[in-house]
């Protein structure tokens, strides 16, 4: 059984594990801070990032482009479709909005908030500085506008299949919504969307994350929101 080095709330570990769930691989799961650079995890991984895939015996697998191309090339069953469209076209907005969400809604939006509202608590004398999470915020309503374009559009976030790339959206998304930051009464389109994936069976892990005193907004673990 593989070992998943992640943080609750990192999105990209949310990621490997919603992929994981979706597959039916178990997984052990080892939490760690990586912003606290651990002697252990640096020796692993110099880049101090999650997630990181441990086999038995196996050499790490470290990264998430790492990962999910481990999860894909090991464990994505035969007898159904995977996360990664077969069609070349289908394959190509899939993987154009995975990089949307994970370098460009993470760089303009995600990695702000967990640095003032998660990293800092190990910060002596941190505090979240308000005008950083006023610009995320910001950036924020600029994506769901286009996401509610898109959902507008389509049935899921590249297509009418579930992929890859709705797995990483719903993964940051997730993230910001245990923190309270998502108004779901303005995300239209989205919110649709994000009800029937939070409803799928491999989103309960998820759902049951809890970070230590600092419980989920209202509302996190809801199926009804």
């Amino acid at each position: 059984m593989p070992t998943l080095l992640h943080h609750p709330l990192d999105p990209s570990s949310r990621l490997a594990r919603l992929i994981c769930a979706e597959y039916g691989v178990p997984l052990d799961m080892q939490e760690i801070k990586p912003w606290l650079r651990e002697p252990g995890l640096l020796e692993i991984n110099p880049a101090a990032t999650l997630p990181i895939m441990m086999g038995e015996h196996d050499a790490p697998v470290i990264g998430l482009l790492a990962v999910i191309h481990a999860l894909e090339e090991q464990y994505t069953p035969s007898i159904v479709e995977g996360l990664v469209p077969t069609h070349a076209p289908a394959r190509a907005e899939m993987w154009r909005l995975l990089e949307w969400v994970i370098f460009k809604l993470n760089d303009e939006v995600t990695r702000y908030v967990l640095e003032e509202k998660i990293v800092k608590r190990d910060q002596r004398g941190a505090t979240p500085e308000p005008s950083v999470l006023r610009v995320a915020k910001a950036n924020l309503n600029e994506h769901m506008l286009y996401f509610n374009w898109l959902f507008a559009t389509r049935q899921w976030l590249a297509g009418n299949t579930l992929t890859l790339a709705d797995f990483a959206l719903a993964a940051h998304l997730s993230t910001l919504d245990y923190l309270g930051d998502i108004d779901w009464g303005r995300a239209g389109e989205t919110r649709d969307w994000y009800s029937r994936i939070k409803s799928r069976p491999a989103f309960r892990t998820l759902l049951n994350d809890r970070v230590v005193a600092m419980p989920p907004h209202t509302g996190y673990a809801d199926l009804d929101f």
